[in-house]
């Protein structure tokens, strides 16, 4: 039997998105079988944990062996905070100055990476007599943020003799992953960085989703991996046919038919037309559109499933509705069309929409409904 259990947001439409949350906890197993059992396991829960609720998903990560979280903010760490979880908390970005004495009251770890961060810190010790939880960010080639590489090994040993700052951890992030030989020019900066600093105690971390999947091609020294995408169940780009291991995505996409009519041979479907029937066509319309944030660019290119049987998108994606051509299959109003599961992938929308999934999961929060079901 299925059970659901819905989120404490409730909108009054007939569209959703459904989050296994079996499936999640099968994607923190399946990722735990590529590293070492005594590894920290970090779970990226920024952006409300990909679209999917980082307050709903957090206590079930942490049943599921995650140990801590990684969030963007200060904000989303006190979000799960006040959602009663106490579980070490890693604000991955960098956070405005004013920030610090609020991490420090929450027991939430900053990302460290400049002087001015280094100001900050002794700022809010002073007041408030706590040295500051940190993680130290190298940039090792993402160019993004973090102490430059040829500068890390002088800033760590800076921070590590302060009194003021608590030092944590150290990471990086790979630029590109999938590219082994990009890769392995940011494992050697990594690698020459480590064996000039003391690590002792300290939370070493480089390797994300794909980097964990493909862990063993690469001799790379950490303490500690940070999963993200993956968690939900879709693989990074070039690793996802990895026979290593079986994710699956744990969101759904649905939402019920509000009104069943047909058009005939010649006529066209919704703003510009931009499909026009060539026969008698049965059309469907959903209450779900881009303001829902299903890209407008997958119009006419995407499918669902009705019934067991799959039906084509047709007609531009409106901010609030769109139709489904059902020709030929059993329907009526209320039933639900399934408009993306493990069936259905989100990669195809990303394609049609030329983006990559990321993007998908974070936009689809609007206006839907979470609902959790296992």
């Amino acid at each position: 039997m299925k059970n659901i259990r819905t989120s404490t947001f409730s909108a009054h439409r007939d569209s959703w998105v459904e989050v296994n949350v079996d499936k999640i906890s099968h994607n923190i197993k399946e990722l735990k079988k590529c590293i070492p059992d005594d590894k920290t396991f970090l779970a990226v829960v920024k952006a409300d944990a990909y679209g999917h609720g980082a307050a709903m998903l957090a206590p079930i990560m942490i049943a599921s062996g995650v140990d801590m979280f990684g969030v963007a903010s200060v904000d989303e760490g006190l979000n799960l905070r006040e959602n009663g979880i106490d579980t070490d908390i890693l604000v991955l970005g960098a956070i405005p100055v004013w920030a610090v004495p609020s991490a420090i009251e929450n027991n939430i770890t900053v990302t460290i990476f400049s002087e001015e961060h280094l100001k900050s810190c002794k700022l809010a010790y002073e007041r408030m007599g706590e040295p500051v939880k940190a993680h130290i960010k190298i940039d090792t080639g993402m160019n993004r943020i973090g102490v430059p590489h040829n500068k890390a090994i002088e800033f760590i040993n800076k921070v590590q003799n302060l009194d003021y700052i608590n030092l944590k951890g150290i990471f990086s992030h790979l630029a590109n992953s999938e590219n082994f030989d990009k890769t392995q020019q940011q494992i050697d900066i990594w690698e020459n960085i480590l064996s000039n600093i003391n690590t002792t105690g300290l939370m070493v971390h480089i390797l994300n989703t794909a980097g964990i999947i493909t862990s063993n091609i690469f001799k790379c020294t950490y303490t500690g991996v940070r999963a993200g995408i993956g968690l939900y169940g879709l693989y990074p780009d070039l690793v996802k046919n990895s026979q290593k291991i079986d994710l699956k995505q744990a969101m759904s996409v649905k939402s019920r038919i509000i009104n069943i009519h047909e058009i005939q041979k010649g006529d066209g479907v919704s703003y510009g037309h931009t499909f026009i029937a060539d026969r008698p066509t049965k059309i469907a319309t959903v209450p779900l559109g881009y303001a829902d944030g299903i890209p407008r660019g997958i119009s006419n290119k995407f499918y669902g499933n009705l019934n067991g049987k799959i039906i084509k998108q047709v007609g531009n994606i409106a901010m609030d509705q769109m139709m489904f051509d059902i020709t030929g299959v059993e329907a009526k109003t209320g039933d639900i069309i399934t408009l993306t599961d493990e069936e259905l992938p989100l990669e195809k929308w990303a394609e049609a929409a030329n983006t990559i999934h990321y993007e998908i999961l974070c936009r689809l929060k609007a206006r839907l409904a979470r609902v959790y079901t296992r």
